[in-house]
């Protein structure tokens, strides 16, 4: 091989390893949870060290009964930039951070604690990325776990029934599955709107979003009165329409919505849509099968049980439950809510 074609074919060769190394996302992913700093000991607290925010969304997405403790770090000096009350802007450097975890009796939530896993949600220079943190079973930390990982896990419930599910800890490449849209890797759950609700800091209620201006923590943003509010599915606070609405947003609109990847079925959930068809009513399913349950229509007002809507909910099959990822088990109390608005519609 002549000298200057060696050459040539060292410096590409070069030019897709950097290239590679670049894109890496691993690069950015520390082994352990603890290498990070986010939390005071004993990690399992889960107290975070200062600067580290501590926040919920007033309708969550559900997996498996599984309880949440979030936070948000920011880089230091910078700041997150308002868009709308759909979007915020978070800079290179921020971190999300979601623990998930299982009381052993719900009816006392504060003890004897079983943490799963925790998730990291990165933005790096390249993008938003995930990595999946498994914990111990000693409970003093957590391992990067690429491949995720499957757990017995087993509890109380505010029944006092024993429940058990086999949880599982999502792969580093499954978070793309709900975290792609627009083809853009990005945060689904810290909207504007479902921040909108109070959180408990230093032993007082507080909106969240106020306490977040209280910190200058975002830059330029309106009074939170003036941003909308997203409803909480279990208060009765609300509107039956609302909760609903809700709890379709959160749960299945990061797919079913116009740049989603179910964006080709015509359902669009998001909170803010107005066309019932698109939501679902008396609207037939585009690809007919065994998810389909035989039913004509994803809603028929008044009728839940001819509604797909509640069959697949219903359903803990891989082929025919939505959500089709992150659970296990069937949330009783979400298909309720569901079914109850079902009946509330009226026939158009």
């Amino acid at each position: 091989m002549p000298v200057s074609t060696f050459t040539n074919c060292l410096i590409m060769g070069l030019i897709v390893l950097l290239s590679f190394i670049k894109a890496n996302p691993l690069e950015f992913a520390k082994p352990k949870l603890s290498d990070y700093g986010f939390f005071r000991e004993p990690m399992a607290d889960q107290i975070p060290v200062d600067n580290i925010f501590p926040y919920r969304i007033s309708t969550e997405l559900f997996k498996d009964y599984a309880f949440k403790s979030r936070f948000i770090v920011l880089p230091e000096g910078e700041k997150i930039s308002y868009i709308s009350s759909e979007e915020f802007d978070f800079p290179v450097g921020t971190i999300f951070i979601k623990t998930f975890y299982y009381p052993a009796d719900f009816r006392i939530p504060e003890k004897n604690r079983q943490i799963i896993e925790t998730r990291l949600l990165v933005h790096t220079p390249e993008g938003w990325t995930g990595y999946p943190y498994v914990w111990n079973t000693e409970q003093t930390d957590a391992i990067l776990e690429i491949a995720g990982d499957r757990q017995k896990v087993s509890w109380i419930d505010k029944q006092g029934k024993s429940q058990k599910v086999n949880y599982l800890v999502p792969n580093f490449n499954m978070c793309k599955g709900c975290h792609v849209i627009d083809k853009t890797f990005q945060p689904i759950g810290p909207k504007p709107r479902l921040l909108n609700c109070d959180n408990f800091y230093d032993g007082a209620h507080k909106n969240q979003l106020e306490k977040m201006l209280e910190l200058d923590m975002i830059d330029e943003m309106p009074l939170f009165e003036t941003i909308p509010a997203t409803a909480e599915w279990g208060s009765e606070h609300y509107s039956l329409n609302d909760r609903a609405r809700a709890y379709l947003d959160v749960n299945c609109a990061h797919c079913h919505n116009s740049k989603g990847s179910a964006n080709t079925s015509g359902l669009f959930l998001e909170y803010h849509e107005k066309d019932v068809k698109k939501l679902g009513v008396f609207k037939p399913p585009i690809a007919a099968g065994r998810g389909s349950g035989r039913l004509d229509f994803n809603i028929v007002p008044g009728k839940p049980d001819e509604s797909i809507f509640i069959f697949r909910m219903e359903s803990t099959d891989p082929g025919i439950l939505m959500p089709e990822s992150g659970r296990k088990m069937v949330h009783k109390e979400g298909v309720i809510l569901i079914r109850d608005w079902i009946l509330s519609l009226e026939d158009n």
